[in-house]
This record gives structure tokens, C-alpha cells and sequence, in this order.
């Protein structure tokens, strides 16, 4: 949007945000803990605040207006259109707005068409330093289901933000089309990789692991970044590679 900004947490920064890392930008804090001392020396106009810190809304407002944005995993795209209109009207900046989500909103019906005409389900599983879970429609990454088009492998699994845990013996019994992995530990810290996690006999009976449908997505973007224009193209891309 060309808005420069004042600082950011700069503990878990996403590649395509790199150059945050830069000096000139302030460091306020972590995710879950943002440091007021700090914020308040930078004297902002604006804060912008996502779920992490939704539990210390009231004590950055004291400081500066703060707007916080909510994406809603079962309703994402819509979520992700009502937050980016509000940062185009704060900066004056709607018709850039209205343009990068027509076409953020193309690209998902080019997906969607073809996932739908080929007929194909999913599984979403996120790994975790070794241990997996799954998430389903409605959850944190419904995106996968509603506005890709694939179809749940399990229409009952929980909704729950750390996902419902599962097995490798329910991954090969539910033999989804696509598996598509989200590494935790690769975003906050971990020993084992979801590629070594993913690396068993159990795993290799699977139809996803036979025809390379085995997708690992970009788990800085869905774990952590997913909601911003950049961000919701990167995972447009992700889903583009797994289909080509």
C-alpha cells in the first residue's frame, strides 16, 4: 500500500517480509506479549492487532487507536475483504484495495474451478515436533475446503484451533486425495521436520504419497501471516503448485 510503518514483532518475521528486519523499523515485542514501553515511546497514530493480542486490546488503545482484524477461518476471503476495506479507508487507499482483492478473488475461482472439476478431497494436517493433527471445514484453514473447493475427506472432524489429533493408521485409512502439511515446528521452533514426521511406511500406502499429491504449504504464511493481501496470494500459490 506504500504506508510505511514505525515497528513490528520482529521474532517470527516471514521471508516475504524481510526487509522488516532492518534497523528502522522498531522492534515492539512478541506475538503474545508486545512491548507497551516501546510502543508508547514510538507515540503511533495507528496499532493493528490480530488475535495473538486481542486479550491486550484495551491496554494499546490507551496508548493509540487500536484496530484489530479478525480473519475467520470459516469464512476467510470475506474476512479478508472486510479488513483490507478498512485499512484502505484509514489510509485512504480504497481503489488500491478494491484492485488487489478482484484479483486475489479471480485467482481463488480459477482454483476452485479446477478443483472442482476434478473431484478430488483433502486432508489438512499440521505437524508438530512429532506429533499430528487435522483440520477440517470451519476451522483455521477452512480456506482449503470453502473457497478452494476441496472436498473434506472426514466432514466430522472437530473444530478446535490446535486441530483434532489424529493418526497415521486414520491419515491411510481416510486415504485423502491431497494431504496438505503444515509445519508448526518450522514457524516456532522444533527438532523434527514435517518431512520426517510425514516419512513412514504408513504414509507411503497413501494415494496422496503415490501420486506426489503430499503438499507441504508455506507455514509461515498459514500458520502465522495468512490474512493480508501478499500473504493470502502466497497461499493462492501453494495451492497452484500442488495442482500443477
Amino acid at each position: 500500500m506504500g504506508v510505511e510503518i514505525l515497528g513490528l514483532p520482529k521474532n517470527n518475521i516471514p521471508e516475504y517480509l524481510s526487509k522488516f528486519n532492518d534497523d528502522k523499523y522498531e522492534d515492539v515485542g512478541t506475538l503474545f506479549e508486545p512491548d507497551f514501553e516501546k510502543i508508547y515511546e514510538l507515540d503511533p497514530d495507528v496499532i493493528f492487532i490480530s488475535a495473538r493480542q486481542s486479550e491486550v486490546y484495551e491496554e494499546l488503545n490507551e496508548i493509540a487507536p487500536t484496530v484489530f482484524f479478525q480473519v475467520d477461518g470459516s469464512n476467510y476471503l470475506e474476512s479478508v475483504k472486510n479488513n483490507m476495506k478498512i485499512l484502505g479507508q484509514i489510509f485512504n487507499k480504497e481503489q488500491f484495495i478494491e484492485e488487489e482483492l478482484a484479483n486475489i478473488s479471480s485467482e481463488i475461482e480459477k482454483v476452485n474451478k479446477e478443483v472442482k472439476g476434478r473431484g478430488v478431497n483433502a486432508l489438512v494436517v499440521m505437524a508438530n515436533d512429532g506429533s499430528i493433527s487435522a483440520y477440517g471445514e470451519g476451522s483455521r484453514f477452512g480456506i482449503i475446503h470453502k473457497e478452494f473447493g476441496f472436498t473434506p475427506v472426514d466432514p466430522n472432524i472437530e473444530v478446535a484451533n490446535h486441530g483434532q489429533a489424529i493418526t497415521f493408521e486414520y491419515i491411510l485409512e481416510k486415504n485423502p486425495d491431497y494431504i496438505f502439511v503444515i509445519d508448526r515446528a518450522a514457524t516456532t521452533g522444533g527438532n523434527i521436520t514435517a518431512e520426517q514426521v510425514f516419512d513412514n511406511d504408513l504414509i507411503k500406502e497413501t494415494e496422496a504419497y503415490r501420486n506426489g499429491r503430499i503438499v507441504y504449504l508455506t507455514s509461515q504464511i498459514w500458520y502465522v501471516a495468512s490474512g493480508g493481501l501478499q500473504g493470502t496470494n502466497v497461499m493462492i500459490e501453494d495451492i497452484q503448485q500442488a495442482l500443477d
